[in-house]
């Protein structure tokens, strides 16, 4: 028989630092459990009294067709911004703070609507595949759900995620609030390179524009050769049908790139010779830099990372050790490494990351940190396996000026009173 010698942990307060503000090497998650909700948080099994638990004696509710969170949930729900002069023109928001794990839940997906969501009868709806091809073809539902289909974990983010951030103050909103346009689904549908290969392609395209069929006419120019390589017209989200709001009966899947790429309710592939210039490529999604030059048609999503607990509007009760965790995510590829500091940027500790570590997908990463009741300034800084670190706030700014709403991906900082309250700083 072979014997198995455990290394006893030493109690909490022997555990050392590893970085200034009381940052805990993140291998301790794999060690000891690590008792996060301190003694504060643990009350005595036997101290419960004799208070009646009527569930324990009453039958519960009977089956449902299609199952609801727990009413005691009923405040994780999306944060509606709407554009109040036009009706269904605006956002709603991702609650990163109140979600775990790197998946969203398909009600709590974030949206982005122009002029509504139609309400879309599948057997009317078609897919036509025109321009500088060899025969223009048009598909409907039925046809495509037969198709050879493709999976993939992808987040999906809108070029205007974090734009606040360009603000001259911090505002603040719970994390989800500012930076809640970003969601993580499993995609799958039918990879776009199968319909242009039976379209048959002419050798003088480079651009495919993608029309929605939205009141709106939605329509964007994607380079061809993105297209062909991994793109995907998107059928299901998290194993079931898309939902209405994220572009029933079928979308585009535009991997690692900003979101309005992303055309939902997808009517429309046209292949081109060139882009076709649309609002959103140039009143839109173009940005006027200090040097006079516009950035324009800067579709990667950069790297980047947020601190989902502590943020903003939450309060840690007392001196004790906590769990540091949020999300991190880049369009170039997987993220290589996260570093948080709690010192405002001093000093910085490896977090741990969950895995698998895919491309293009969030990554959630934790760390211990014990807290001694004196202010502190959270950071996490990520980096992809591109070799690209997301940048202080100052760096960006230096970089692209103050004219900018779009791509902002710089490290973003809580402030921890001495009270234990949580907000947004610079």
């Amino acid at each position: 028989m072979t014997r198995r010698f455990i290394r006893p942990v030493p109690p909490a307060e022997e555990w050392p630092d590893i970085a200034g503000g009381g940052l805990l090497d993140r291998r301790l998650f794999l060690r000891s459990g690590l008792l996060l909700a301190g003694s504060a948080g643990i009350r005595n099994a036997l101290a419960q009294g004799d208070a009646p638990l009527p569930w324990l004696h009453t039958p519960g509710a009977p089956f449902s067709a299609y199952g609801q969170p727990s009413p005691y949930e009923r405040y994780t729900a999306r944060r509606i911004g709407a554009n109040r002069a036009v009706a269904g023109n605006g956002v709603s928001f991702t609650p990163l703070e109140e979600l775990a794990g790197t998946i969203t839940p398909n009600g709590l997906h974030f949206e982005r609507h122009h002029n509504g969501v139609p309400q879309i009868d599948p057997a009317l709806h078609r897919l036509t595949v025109h321009g500088r091809v060899r025969q223009a073809l048009a598909f409907d539902v039925k046809s495509l759900l037969r198709y050879p289909m493709r999976s993939q974990t992808l987040f999906i983010e809108c070029g205007g995620n974090s734009n606040a951030g360009w603000h001259s103050e911090p505002v603040q909103r719970p994390a989800g609030s500012v930076h809640g346009l970003v969601s993580c689904a499993e995609w799958t549908g039918v990879p776009l390179s199968v319909l242009l290969d039976e379209a048959g392609v002419d050798a003088d395209a480079s651009w495919v524009i993608a029309e929605g069929a939205d009141a709106g006419a939605m329509n964007m120019s994607i380079p061809l050769a993105k297209i062909l390589d991994d793109c995907m017209l998107g059928l299901y989200q998290n194993g079931e049908r898309l939902r209405p709001e994220n572009g029933y009966p079928m979308r585009l899947i535009v991997p690692g790139w900003e979101g309005v790429l992303h055309v939902k309710w997808l009517q429309r592939l046209e292949l081109s010779a060139q882009p076709v210039m649309s609002r959103n490529e140039t009143a839109k999604y173009t940005e006027l830099l200090p040097s006079g030059k516009a950035r324009q048609f800067t579709f990667t999503m950069d790297c980047k990372s947020l601190i989902t607990t502590p943020s903003h509007g939450q309060t840690l009760p007392g001196p004790d050790i906590y769990q540091i965790t949020g999300l991190a995510w880049s369009g170039h590829g997987r993220i290589a490494r996260v570093e948080v500091s709690a010192d405002g940027g001093n000093s910085w500790a490896d977090a741990a990351l969950q895995g698998p570590l895919l491309p293009r997908s969030f990554t959630r990463f934790r760390i211990p940190w014990r807290w001694d009741g004196t202010p502190a300034v959270l950071k996490s800084r990520a980096t992809d396996d591109a070799g690209n670190v997301q940048p202080e706030r100052a760096t960006l700014v230096a970089e692209r000026g103050r004219a900018g709403y779009f791509h902002y991906n710089a490290i973003i900082a809580w402030t921890v009173e001495d009270d234990g309250l949580v907000s947004h700083t610079y």
